[in-house]
């Protein structure tokens, strides 16, 4: 018998997923619904290393071909999107 196919995710919870998960790469105790509905600039009150936000990037990526069924090339843009709109400060220089 064939498996259910499985309905790709909502806005709400894909944001909801990825800010979750850099919270969790960076090693920081906040949720997304900690930061849910703040008007300020909640994202640089936490930072992250280059090399977390790297990790972060490359699970979004995979995130995003599996659970929402985009294209390699379309991913990597997405992801990007994701860490200039959401992603945290940087604590280490960038050289």
């Amino acid at each position: 018998m064939a498996q259910p196919r499985k309905r790709k995710p909502t806005s709400e919870e894909i944001l909801k997923t990825i800010i979750n998960k850099m919270f969790e790469i960076s090693g920081h105790d906040v949720t997304y619904d900690d930061i849910a509905g703040r008007k300020d600039a909640w994202y640089t009150e936490w930072t992250m290393t280059t090399a977390q936000n790297d990790e972060w990037k490359k699970w979004m990526v995979e995130y995003f071909k599996k659970e929402c069924k985009m294209f390699s090339k379309i991913a990597e843009r997405q992801a990007s999107m994701c860490v200039l709109n959401w992603g945290l400060r940087f604590s280490d220089p960038i050289l």
